[in-house]
């Protein structure tokens, strides 16, 4: 019926009962929300992160964009000049 290793619905529930029993009702809600809030935090840093990497490279390529016209820009003058 099932495959070796998988747990049936009533053992399942066996489990959750004894855990039930071990933690109580009020500490399993605690332990639920806090790891909830540690779940938010690790995707907010994630996409934070991504986001900087973003920022990062825009702000390189800006760089690169604006030494290039400099160069440009002193390249006229001398040409200018001549």
């Amino acid at each position: 019926m099932y495959a070796a290793g998988s747990l049936s619905p009533g053992q399942i529930l066996v489990i959750v009962l004894i855990v039930l029993v071990l933690f109580g009702g009020k500490r399993l809600r605690s332990f639920g929300s806090d790891l909830g809030e540690a779940i938010k935090g690790f995707k907010n840093t994630m996409s934070n992160d991504d986001k900087k990497e973003t920022d990062e490279e825009e702000a390189q390529k800006n760089l690169e964009q604006e030494k290039k016209s400099q160069t440009l820009k002193q390249t006229e003058k001398s040409e200018h000049k001549e």
